[in-house]
């Protein structure tokens, strides 16, 4: 007997625990462009093959010294300048300095540098308003931020707008990386009509995949768009062979609820096995999870809020361990007190949707209104899930909830 035939409803901790349990990551592995690399998993660490920055630099615009020269007070004569790209070469006679900028090479000899307010240009030379300074004074060391072979990036870390340019300053022009993750999806339903056309009786737009698509890619996924697909079982099953051709994972949206046309369980159990169906989460309590011949399946309701937060909760944390994305943390949950109420009743975790900010230095949480599984106004509005537990019950204004802030991925 499996999940789907037990009686309750299986907690979203154990959903997670199964479906992660079997997921192991892609192993095939590419060199790309740095420039190209944006969004991939590293492969392997990276490691520094010099140190930043390769020379001692000036932290400031000024004039590099030798703390013997100041001591006396003596005007010292310019003997020469240093910039970025065109560090000083000839000889540095005693009781002189050197002009240097920013970012420029320190001299050999050079105890400090002098930032030049505090430097007054007279006929005689460069008086200096201090004669006592500390040695490397404003002098940035070879290696100061990142050593020789440090560890800068490990295996398993997913590339950020912020990584980028640290892996250039190490003139590393490719980086080993791990294939993305194919992920097919498609909605299905004899109701669901395309953007751009007129709407019949009954009908309505299909905008869970206007949503799934850039999540997935948010995930780090390549997202493949197999469209609309109508609730007939030859249709379906067609597509099911299809989308396990080209893609990892298959994620359909709507067919897995008990409705009389609700195909896409039965299909599955027909090509592939059902993890499991049916979960104790709301919205979304008609989650499938399992697996087909050739890639694993992600069953998300058809309401919209449904469709994004099972796709959010239940599977971006399997496509981080299918992706080897083994630095990926889930979104940060933290207690806020309320500013309204949370209607519930105990039996599922509940993600309502809220909106949360500080006030006198606590995070205070209120309702979006209305938290139906087809009212998407309601996730437009907010920036937190209220996640009330299994077994809560209504909340009342002031109390303490736990609210986990959108990821990356949402905002």
């Amino acid at each position: 007997m499996g999940c789907c035939d037990a009686p309750g409803l299986m907690p979203i901790e154990d959903a997670l625990h199964s479906m992660l349990s079997r997921i192991t990551p892609v192993n095939q592995t590419q060199q790309l462009p740095l420039a190209e690399a944006l969004g991939f998993v590293l492969a392997e660490d990276v490691l520094s093959p010099i140190p930043v920055p390769p020379f001692d630099n000036s932290a400031m615009d000024g004039y590099s010294v030798r703390l013997a020269d100041i001591v006396h007070n003596q005007p010292l004569p310019v003997v020469g300048k240093s910039f970025a790209g065109q560090p000083y070469a000839g000889e540095w006679p005693p009781m002189t300095c050197i002009r240097i900028m920013t970012g420029a090479q320190i001299p050999i000899g050079c105890d400090a540098v002098i930032m030049q307010e505090q430097a007054q240009v007279t006929e005689q030379g460069i008086r200096f308003a201090v004669t006592h300074v500390q040695p490397n004074t404003n002098i940035r060391p070879m290696g100061d931020d990142i050593g020789h072979n440090d560890l800068v990036l490990r295996k398993g870390a997913r590339l950020t707008v912020r990584d980028i340019p640290m892996i250039a300053t190490l003139g590393i022009s490719h980086v080993s990386v791990l294939r993305k993750p194919k992920v097919a999806f498609f909605s299905t339903g004899d109701e669901l009509k395309p953007l751009g056309e007129a709407l019949s009786e009954g009908q309505i737009y299909d905008s869970n995949r206007y949503g799934i698509k850039p999540l997935l890619e948010n995930f780090g996924c390549e997202a493949i768009d197999l469209g609309i697909i109508p609730d007939c079982p030859e249709t379906l099953k067609a597509t099911f062979h299809q989308a396990q051709q080209l893609a990892d994972v298959v994620v359909t949206s709507g067919g897995v609820s008990v409705g009389e046309a609700d195909y896409t369980k039965d299909i599955l159990a027909e090509l592939g096995e059902i993890g499991f169906w049916k979960l104790a989460i709301k919205p979304g309590k008609p989650f499938a999870f399992g697996r087909l011949e050739n890639a694993w399946f992600c069953g998300l309701p058809g309401n919209p809020v449904s469709a994004m937060l099972t796709l959010y909760v239940l599977v971006q944390p399997m496509l981080a361990k299918l992706a080897g994305h083994s630095e990926w943390q889930a979104p940060l949950s933290i207690p806020a007190r309320t500013k309204s109420t949370f209607k519930k009743s105990p039996g599922r975790t509940d993600y309502q949707r809220g909106i949360y900010h500080l006030e006198n230095g606590q995070f205070v949480v209120e309702s979006t209104g209305n938290q139906s599984s087809g009212a998407f106004r309601s996730m437009s509005l907010a920036n937190c899930f209220v996640v009330l537990e299994q077994d809560r019950g209504r909340v009342e204004a002031g109390e303490i909830v736990n609210i986990q802030l959108f990821n990356a991925c949402l905002s």
